[in-house]
């Protein structure tokens, strides 16, 4: 990967988003393998996500977001308030 992606997977950003998400998995009462049975994904695909393996675009944090029946918009607020 470039530096620069690296970087980004680094950011105290992306690491808010892994754990924020990760948090509302968790209060949605989801294991990362039930949130992966939601999104018909691999359980590494969660794992890496919330791990900070994985970047992910803004379709499929809207595909996360309304797999633990959250509003994109409402969860993208709180990563950026924090």
């Amino acid at each position: 990967e470039s530096e620069r992606a690296m970087k980004a997977l680094r950011s105290r950003e992306h690491r808010m988003l892994c754990t924020v998400l990760a948090e509302a998995r968790m209060q949605a009462g989801l294991t990362q393998r039930g949130l992966a049975e939601r999104l018909k994904r691999p359980h590494s695909y969660v794992a890496k996500i919330e791990g900070g393996e994985r970047r992910i675009d803004v379709i499929e944090f809207a595909e996360l977001a309304r797999a633990l029946r959250l509003d994109p918009c409402k969860l993208l607020g709180e990563v950026l308030s924090k």
